[in-house]
């Protein structure tokens, strides 16, 4: 089950059908969609949001393999901005985290308030013991976010995206490191 998660700016609510439209609405943009997974299709079909909340996203959330939050300022709670999921890990090489934001709410902090609430969420209710995600190179700004987590590159390989092959890094940290962190010891 995904929980209601609250930020100083934000509300984190679990993703519902009724966010396809909003989705919809965001998601079919270059910006948005060039360093997501490839199997996100481009260009973006008129379905495509209704198909992924409905087909993938619910399943997984019922299924306790995935929990997913529409992300929206407390000063306007009726509008979508984005969204964060989380991903249980089915193999060492499985990213847990995955996020994007509608680019004119980049660069105010949001992701990150998002990105903290969901990986203190992951070690701190739901217990795993360390989360991995991976970075395109190119894509400096989600890096950034990364690294201010206190996440630490633990390898560089080749993947592909929407946007094509790019190098990238994958990012770890530990519970203990994220624990450590939030509390000023690490």
């Amino acid at each position: 089950m995904t929980p209601r998660l609250e930020t100083p700016r934000l509300l984190l609510l679990p993703l519902v059908r009724a966010d396809a439209p909003a989705i919809q609405r965001l998601v079919p943009r270059w910006e948005i969609v060039r360093y997501l997974n490839p199997r996100v299709p481009w260009p973006y079909p008129p379905d495509g949001a209704e198909v992924f909340v409905r087909d993938i996203a619910l399943p997984a959330i019922e299924r306790g393999d995935e929990w997913l939050w529409s992300l929206r300022l407390k000063t306007a709670p009726d509008t979508l901005i984005g969204l964060i999921h989380l991903l249980a890990p089915k193999d060492a090489e499985m990213d847990n985290r995955g996020f994007w934001i509608d680019p004119t709410h980049q660069g105010q902090g949001l992701m990150t308030e998002a990105a903290d609430a969901a990986t203190d969420f992951w070690f701190n209710t739901l217990g795993f013991a360390s989360l991995r995600t991976s970075k395109a190179v190119p894509n400096v700004g989600s890096s950034r976010i990364t690294r201010k987590q206190g996440m630490r590159c633990v390898a560089l390989i080749e993947r592909d995206y929407v946007g094509g092959r790019f190098a990238t890094e994958i990012w770890e940290i530990t519970r203990a490191e994220w624990n450590a962190a939030k509390a000023g010891t690490g």
